[in-house]
């Protein structure tokens, strides 16, 4: 590679700037979005997003100073869900949404209808939805999207600095640099050559002259540029050819180094400038970098036509883009006890406006459509408050997003992850672990382990356990079961007797008191029920009556009280009903007028009218049947009586009240009898009344009035009676 004086390196600035986000790289043409992922240029990776469905951006650019009649085409909003039938609407929101663009919202096409200048803002970052339009629902997910202005060349270069004064001393050579100058130009230096600066020397000729070597390059990087990204190119050009022109790129000095670094596209021979470091347009608006090209490849026999290597200045230019707000912290973490007042202060976050407008900033809980709404949040303060009564053993972490906009350009959000952890307090006795099924064997011996029960508590470790157990001291010393606490949060059933027996008691009950060791603490009752069971001898559960369970969990004693009462006072109302039906007579007399003899009421029928034998009075009357004297099976008599014989005579002419007298004085005087009172039921009618006797015992004796032609009235029943009384008056009258 030979080089003269007058052609050396000769560096070119080609400048890409990118702005990128979710959306991509835009450009001219047609270009549908991707369903799942980004495409950053080269050396990136791909950055995973939501799915979206097929949205088509037409257009991104949009021509500054436009001067014509009519608005700007800048380009055109597609989904693939649109069939042209007009059942799409196409809604745009943004800057300069409604005002600078507008959108044909079946179509989808956008328009400009104002004049824009580059130089006042480069970009604008709007978003697109579609909606159908007789649901209002949403038909595509809500996408953002940039229109970039497109640069005209409408500025001239202005030097940074001068007037320039400087001195020359005499005599210097030829060739003696003087002084450097420096011009911006405020164009885009990423389109075309409107950014280019030539230099050149009005007055001073012929004693001074500018090189246009020394010009330098200049780069807009918006401060949103994203660190590790390529944010320009810059190319050398070498009229030599093959391996000849390769070269490498690198920063020799400047304020940027420590921000911007450089590699080689080997491809290309393109110099990458890529960004190290965050861009803060507020704190550092511009920096500079001296960037040297140099071959690859020396022929050290043309080394005295070196250096084979090159120089220039670029000058980075930072742009000023409109940031969202920045929250204080990454992240934050808030505890608010559980059980708190609703209104509670949990804590604040704080969000600033990073740009030199410092715009004011609101906050708001970004929540989704069926989150309960726990906390709220002043949009002024940022400040969150509880909405509801916390409850730490139903939920003892909340996650929350807090989200922050700008009061000028609501768009512009950030957002900000907040942990809100519940803190516990004491409000839960603790309880026991489960349900014991406790048994004792029938042979235990006393202060024997018949069982180990432990506790839990629904409130945090600090105020749960240590658990306490013991018996209440307000009732009874227990004289068969006793608790010994053994001080590792568990409790031992122990026995305070020996033996016990199913046939006397089954079940036994034991009330114990569980405390907690939170400040204050708290404490709960339980019963447990112990069964009484056969074991073998190895205390093995052989059989028992019942299932143990904690009287809380079933029926209380009470109740079980109740029940049993209510059972045995039905059976005592059935015993009685019963007794009652038994011992219900008929009377013997139907009524005054039946004085039929030898009439006597029974259940059964009997053997009807000619059954004359039903009832003998005659053996009320005979004291032969009771001849003999009964002694009592259970006793054994001392002195046998000599049984009594009396004539027939005697027998039929003793009166009925003396023979009962008689045998009531024989039962005085008897030895045999027990000394306790016994009970002797005669059937003694009693003595006389002034109107006799209604008997018709000796009837056939004695004269009677009475006229029984009635019974001949009282149907067939009675015929044989009517004919037997018809035939005994007759008797009489003859």
């Amino acid at each position: 590679m030979k080089i003269t004086s007058t052609s050396c390196i000769c560096p070119v600035l080609v400048c890409l700037c990118f702005v990128q986000r979710c959306y991509g790289t835009t450009h001219h043409g047609s270009i549908r979005g991707t369903r799942n992922q980004t495409k950053h240029i080269e050396g990136e990776t791909e950055v995973h997003h939501r799915p979206k469905r097929g949205w088509v951006w037409n257009q991104f650019f949009v021509l500054e100073e436009h001067m014509g009649p009519d608005p700007q085409y800048v380009g055109k909003l597609h989904s693939n869900s649109d069939k042209g039938d007009g059942s799409v609407k196409y809604i745009l929101t943004g800057e300069g949404a409604g005002t600078i663009f507008i959108i044909d919202d079946t179509t989808g096409d956008i328009h400009s209808t104002k004049s824009l200048d580059r130089e006042q803002k480069t970009h604008y970052v709007l978003h697109a939805q579609a909606i159908d339009r007789r649901t209002n629902k949403p038909l595509e997910p809500e996408s953002e999207f940039i229109i970039k202005v497109q640069d005209i060349n409408d500025n001239a270069p202005k030097f940074t600095d001068g007037p320039y004064i400087v001195t020359v001393p005499e005599m210097s050579d030829m060739g003696t640099s003087v002084l450097q100058v420096t011009a911006t130009d405020a164009d885009d230096p990423t389109y075309g050559n409107s950014a280019r600066v030539v230099y050149s020397i009005l007055q001073g000729q012929p004693y001074f002259s500018v090189d246009p070597k020394t010009e330098h390059y200049q780069l807009y990087v918006p401060e949103s540029a994203q660190v590790g990204s390529a944010v320009g190119k810059i190319k050398a050009n070498d009229a030599d050819t093959g391996s000849n022109a390769d070269m490498t790129y690198s920063i020799i000095n400047g304020d940027g180094v420590g921000i911007f670094s450089i590699s080689t596209d080997k491809e290309t021979r393109e110099g990458i400038l890529s960004l190290k470091k965050p861009l803060n347009y507020e704190k550092k608006k511009s920096y500079t970098l001296n960037i040297e090209g140099a071959n690859t490849h020396l022929d050290f026999r043309f080394s005295h036509l070196g250096p084979f290597k090159d120089a220039t200045m670029l000058k980075i230019i930072v742009g000023d883009v409109d940031e969202p707000p920045l929250f204080s912290m990454p992240s934050y973490v808030m505890e608010v006890y559980e059980n708190a007042k609703i209104g509670t202060v949990v804590g604040t976050v704080l969000a600033q406006d990073p740009d030199s407008a410092n715009s004011l900033v609101r906050y708001f809980i970004d929540y989704n459509a069926e989150d309960d709404r726990f906390f709220n949040i002043d949009a002024n303060t940022g400040t969150i408050k509880t909405t509801k009564v916390l409850d730490r053993e139903e939920t003892p972490w909340y996650n929350i997003t807090v989200a922050a906009s700008e009061n000028d350009n609501p768009s512009l959000l950030s957002h900000v992850t907040v942990g809100i952890r519940v803190l516990d307090v004491n409000d839960n006795p603790p309880e026991l672990a489960r349900e014991y099924d406790i048994v004792v064997c029938e042979n235990s011996k006393p202060g024997q382990v018949i069982h180990t029960i432990s506790a839990t508590d629904k409130d945090d470790f600090a105020n749960g356990p240590r658990f306490n157990f013991f018996l209440d001291e307000h009732l009874s010393i227990n004289p068969n079961f006793t608790l010994k606490d053994n001080e590792d949060n568990t409790a031992s059933i122990l026995t305070r007797r020996r033996r016990f027996s199913r046939t006397i008691q089954d079940v036994y009950y034991l009330p114990i008191m569980i405390s907690d060791g939170g400040i204050p603490s708290l404490s709960s009752s339980s019963t447990l029920t112990i069964r009484v069971c056969a074991c073998e001898r190895d205390g093995r559960v052989r059989t028992c009556h019942a299932e143990a369970f904690l009287s809380s969990a079933g029926l209380s004693t009470g109740a079980l009280i109740a029940i049993l009462l209510c059972v045995v006072i039905l059976l005592a109302i059935v015993v009685l009903f019963i007794t009652l039906r038994r011992s219900k007579k008929e009377p013997l007399i139907i009524s005054e007028e039946d004085v039929r003899e030898n009439v006597v009421t029974y259940d059964d029928e009997g053997g009807g009218e000619e059954d004359t034998e039903a009832f003998d009075i005659t053996a009320l009357r005979n004291p032969s049947a009771a001849e003999e004297l009964k002694y009592r099976r259970d006793i054994r008599p001392e002195v046998k009586l000599t049984p009594r014989h009396q004539t027939l005579s005697t027998l039929e002419s003793i009166d009925v009240q003396e023979f009962i007298k008689q045998r009531l004085a024989e039962a005085d005087l008897d030895p045999s009898v027990p000394p306790y009172d016994s009970l002797q039921t005669y059937a003694y009618e009693g003595q006389r009344s002034e109107a006799g006797s209604i008997s018709s015992l000796d009837s056939a004796t004695t004269q009677s009035d009475q006229d029984y032609q009635y019974l001949g009235d009282w149907g067939p029943e009675f015929k044989t009676l009517a004919e037997l009384y018809g035939e005994i008056e007759s008797e009489r009258t003859t």
